[in-house]
C-alpha cells in the first residue's frame, strides 16, 4: 500500500510539472518577440553633388526640348497598282529653314513617295532630291513655311573621343520622339557600303560606334552631343536579334557636310577613285612573315583594275598566290604605305584619306614599295564607277 500511495502521489506531480511544462511551450511560442523593423535611410549626398546631379537631368531635358522638333518620322510609300501603301520608316531631321531633311538613303531607296511628320503632328509631302548609297545618305525636301521648321547645328566630328556623351533622336519601331542616352564606345570603324560594283565592294569609312540604343526606325536620325549639335546620322546596328545589343554605328557628320550639298544641287556625289582592291581579312602585319614581305603596315595591292587612275599609272597587282592562314592571298604586288605624306596603316586608312581629303581629278603622290625599292608615284584621281 505504502508503494501504491507513493505512486499515486508521484503521478499527480508528474502531472503538474507536464502542464507546467506545456504550458511554458505554449507562452514561449505565443509570446515570440516583435521583429525589429530596419528603416533604410540612404546615404546623404553633399548638396553639391545633388545640384550636379540635378544640373545633368536639365541639361538632358533642355536638349530634348530644343533638338526633338527638328527630328522628324518619314514614311516611305510604295506603288502597289493604284494605291500607295506603307513600305518602312525611320528618321530624319531637318538641316535649314529652306525644308532640306538628311536621312539615310537605305530609309528612301525604295520611296515611290515620302511623307514627313513633324514632332507637333504636322504632315507634309517631301521630294526625294539625292542620294548615295556609298554613305548611306539621302536628302528630301518639304514645302512648308521656313517659320514651322527648326534646323539642327552640325557639329564637328573630328574633335570626337572615345566615351563621349552622345544622345540619339529618333522613331525606333515607330514610336516618335524617342530619345536614348549614351557614349562613343569607338571611332573610326568601316563599314560595307550598300552598293557592290563589278570593280568590287566599297566601303563607309570612319564610322563611329556607340551605345546609345538604336533600333529600327532611328535610321536617319541625329546622334547629338551634349551641346544639341550633330555629329553623326544614326544608321545601322550590329546584332543577332535585329535589336540593339549596345553596338550602334553613326555615319559621321562631317561626311554629312562634304556630301549633302552636292546631293542638294546634282542629286548624286561624286567619289574620288584610285583603281584597286587589295586582301580582306588580314592585316600586312599578319602577311609580313609568311611572304617576307620589308614592312608591316601600308596596303598590299592585290588587283589594278583595268582603265583605272591606278592603271594609267602603272601600279602593280599580285602576281602569284600564296595561302595564309587558310586565305590565299594574291603578291607580289605593290606596297602602298604613304599617300601625300600621310602614313597608311591599312586599306580603311586609304579609303577615309581618299574620301575625307580628295576629290575626282585631283592629283596624289603614293609613296610605293615595290621589290624593296621606295618609288614616288603621282596618280591622277578618276570617278568611282
Amino acid at each position: 500500500m505504502a508503494s501504491r500511495k507513493c505512486l499515486l502521489f508521484v503521478l499527480p506531480l508528474i502531472w503538474v510539472v507536464l502542464a507546467c511544462t506545456c504550458s511554458g511551450q505554449e507562452l514561449f511560442f505565443a509570446s515570440t518577440p516583435e521583429p525589429v523593423v530596419l528603416i533604410a535611410t540612404p546615404t546623404s549626398l553633399p548638396e553639391g553633388a545633388i545640384a550636379e546631379l540635378d544640373a545633368e537631368d536639365a541639361l538632358l531635358v533642355n536638349l530634348y526640348q530644343r533638338a526633338n522638333p527638328a527630328v522628324v518620322y518619314i514614311e516611305v510609300l510604295v506603288n502597289d497598282e493604284e494605291t500607295l501603301l506603307p513600305f518602312t520608316s525611320g528618321s530624319g531631321f531637318v538641316i535649314d529653314t529652306r525644308g532640306h531633311i538628311v536621312t539615310n538613303d537605305h530609309v528612301v531607296e525604295e520611296a515611290n513617295a515620302v511623307q514627313v511628320v513633324f514632332s507637333d503632328g504636322t504632315v507634309a509631302g517631301a521630294q526625294v532630291l539625292g542620294r548615295d548609297p556609298y554613305s548611306d545618305l539621302a536628302v528630301v525636301r518639304v514645302d512648308v513655311p521656313s517659320e514651322r521648321l527648326v534646323p539642327l547645328e552640325l557639329g564637328d566630328s573630328s574633335t570626337l573621343r572615345v566615351g563621349q556623351r552622345v544622345v540619339a533622336i529618333g522613331n525606333p519601331f515607330g514610336l516618335d520622339g524617342t530619345m536614348t542616352v549614351g557614349i562613343v564606345s569607338a571611332l573610326g570603324r568601316t563599314l560595307p557600303a550598300q552598293v557592290i560594283q563589278s570593280s568590287g565592294r566599297f566601303s563607309n569609312p570612319e564610322i563611329i560606334q556607340t551605345d546609345a540604343a538604336i533600333n529600327p526606325g532611328n535610321s536617319g536620325g541625329p546622334l547629338l552631343d551634349t551641346r544639341g549639335r550633330v555629329v553623326g546620322v544614326n544608321t545601322a546596328i550590329r546584332s543577332l536579334t535585329g535589336v540593339n545589343s549596345g553596338v550602334g554605328f553613326a555615319v559621321p557628320v562631317n561626311t554629312v557636310k562634304r556630301i549633302v550639298l552636292h546631293l542638294i544641287e546634282e542629286g548624286i556625289y561624286h567619289y574620288p577613285y584610285l583603281g584597286i582592291s587589295c586582301q580582306s581579312g588580314l592585316s600586312l602585319a599578319e602577311l609580313e612573315g609568311p611572304l617576307e614581305l620589308p614592312v608591316t603596315s601600308g596596303v598590299l595591292v592585290s588587283e589594278v583594275i583595268t582603265g583605272t587612275a591606278a592603271a594609267q599609272a602603272d601600279l602593280r597587282g599580285g602576281d602569284y598566290e600564296v595561302a595564309v592562314k587558310g586565305v590565299q592571298v594574291k603578291a607580289g604586288g605593290d606596297i602602298i604605305v604613304a599617300i601625300d605624306g600621310y602614313e597608311l596603316r591599312d586599306f580603311d586608312d586609304l579609303i577615309a584619306y581618299l574620301v575625307r581629303e580628295t576629290e575626282v581629278g585631283q592629283r596624289v603622290v603614293l609613296k610605293v614599295i615595290r621589290d624593296e625599292e621606295e618609288l614616288e608615284i603621282p596618280v591622277i584621281l578618276g570617278e568611282r564607277p
